[in-house]
């Protein structure tokens, strides 16, 4: 399993299914759910600048994601994607336990972990990067 093209193909999967989370997550957040509301959700949960932290959240959740999908600056982007998913467990998730039945913290911390492991093992040949460093 230590091949390059099984990691690379795992990568690539990964940075897919990350991407189209926080893609779904940015458009609910602008479009469905309003940054109206949730500049509000935020203040109700103490996020600081809840207005400001609604329209960074949403565009770095809608834009980062994409950026995520087509392997573009991902290890900037997953790591930016990562301080945001943990500053959403500390603010939101926290105060509710564990489980995420209950709003509590397993969801948020398994994607921050599974962003670092982007930001740590890059984002694979299979990417704009790759194409972009190839010599």
């Amino acid at each position: 399993m230590n091949r390059p093209a099984v990691r690379d193909f795992a990568l690539l999967v990964l940075r897919f299914v990350l991407g189209a989370v926080f893609v779904g997550r940015g458009y609910r957040r602008w479009f469905e759910t309003g940054m109206r509301e949730s500049a509000s959700q935020f203040a109700q949960w103490g996020v600081p600048q809840p207005r400001v932290s609604a329209y960074l959240a949403g565009s770095v959740e809608l834009i980062g994601g994409a950026l995520l999908i087509i392997g573009l600056l991902t290890t900037l982007v997953a790591g930016a994607l990562a301080l945001l998913a943990a500053a959403a467990t500390y603010f939101v998730h926290l105060e509710h336990g564990f489980f995420s039945e209950s709003g509590g913290v397993e969801y948020p911390l398994v994607l921050t972990v599974v962003l670092l492991i982007v930001v740590v093992f890059g984002a694979g040949r299979a990417s704009l990067d790759g194409v972009l460093t190839r010599g």
